[in-house]
């Protein structure tokens, strides 16, 4: 058997192979689900989620005034982005993360201190 033909089968099982791979870890994933974040953006929004909510009476006057609710500020937690520039991911005891998201064609920044036990909303802002 030639070279050639050897190299047909192995990609031939090679690619039968990983669609089975694909179709087994998504259906795991949707059973289970598990996320696989490797970037750090994914890998903070998850940590964020994982723990409890704190919103001060003081930055829920300025999310009223900006038109966020409680859900809102939470798909921030799903699918903002994070500001690594702006963040502060050295800081002790509580790490803070300025998340942005466009809403209705505005650009919102909400900060966050990520400790421990809970998440707290520092500073929310529009950037125009």
């Amino acid at each position: 058997m030639g070279f050639i033909k050897r190299l047909g089968w192995y990609l031939l099982g090679l690619s039968v192979g990983l669609v089975f791979l694909v179709i087994f870890l998504k259906k795991k994933s949707e059973e289970t689900g598990a996320e696989f974040c490797y970037l750090p953006n994914c890998r903070v929004l998850k940590d964020m989620r994982s723990k409890p909510l704190v919103i001060p009476q003081s930055i829920q006057e300025e999310l009223t005034v900006m038109q966020l609710d409680s859900l809102a500020v939470r798909t921030f937690l799903e699918d903002g982005k994070v500001d690594f520039s702006k963040s502060d991911t050295e800081a002790e005891p509580c790490k803070s993360y300025v998340v942005l998201k466009e809403i209705n064609t505005n650009t919102i920044a909400l900060t966050f201190q990520n400790c421990q036990q809970e998440v707290t909303i520092s500073a929310a802002s529009k950037i125009h």
